[in-house]
């Protein structure tokens, strides 16, 4: 009789440290990718509205996949250092404290363990074995819901959060591109909304939901931007504006 894998005997389920974290990382690299498709869609769109020549959409395509790529890491480095150094100084005060009054800091995390319902002697014993096992994990993930080997990089969140806008920009740049010019509009919005009917399918399942709804809203959001843009670049460009 072979010895499951899982302490449960549930093989097919992820108990490992980290899963949340992952599915977190995987679900902004979906919505990267997605902001992507839809601004330099709509800016793309936008532009051949008003003009059948290459080189302005070209030009205005190029611009928005760099603008965002940056933009997109640099809001991801401002937001992620934020929190990252909220979670480092955290951490050293724990280990601070654990160092300075431990008897106190196990006392406390039996008193949060006894909070969560278990009696007053089950909370000590668990404790002092925690304690015991690794003081400064058990305190953080107790009394902090932080698990120290999940603090992020400003650079590696920067680095995934460009390269998932740029992957999913170069969807629109290429399907206005490509094709012959009396297609090129169709075709960028059937590709388009069809990569967003993929990423908003494959959100709702990192987020355990059904997929219909998910999709639909990402979808009318897709087919709003990129009708709303055209309008407006057909209506300048028939105006003599531009």
């Amino acid at each position: 009789m072979s010895i499951p894998d899982s302490p449960t005997g549930h093989t097919n389920e992820p108990h490992g440290d980290g899963i949340a974290h992952k599915l977190n990382w995987l679900r902004a690299g979906v919505l990267g990718a997605n902001d992507g498709i839809v601004s330099v869609a709509a800016i793309v769109v936008g532009v051949a509205g008003a003009t059948s020549a290459v080189a302005p959409i070209l030009t205005a395509g190029v611009a928005g996949l760099v603008g965002g790529a940056i933009s997109m890491a640099l809001g991801e480095y401002v937001s992620v250092s934020s929190q990252s150094d909220t979670q480092r100084a955290l951490i050293a005060k724990e280990r601070r404290e654990l160092a300075e009054q431990p008897e106190e800091e196990l006392a406390e995390l039996a008193g949060l363990f006894e909070k969560k319902g278990l009696t007053a002697a089950t909370a000590q014993q668990v404790a002092v074995e925690l304690t015991a096992h690794d003081a400064l994990s058990a305190h953080l993930e107790i009394e902090l819901g932080i698990n120290e080997r999940d603090v992020v990089s400003p650079w590696q969140a920067a680095g995934a959060s460009a390269l998932a806008f740029f992957v999913g920009a170069m969807l629109p740049l290429l399907a206005i591109l490509l094709p012959p010019e009396n297609v090129r509009v169709p075709v960028t919005f059937a590709a388009v909304l069809i990569a967003l009917a993929l990423t908003g399918a494959l959100s709702a399942w990192i987020g355990g939901s059904h997929w219909l709804r998910p999709t639909l809203r990402v979808v009318i959001g897709g087919a709003i931007a990129l009708i709303a843009t055209f309008v407006i670049g057909t209506l300048l460009g028939t105006s003599g504006v531009v």
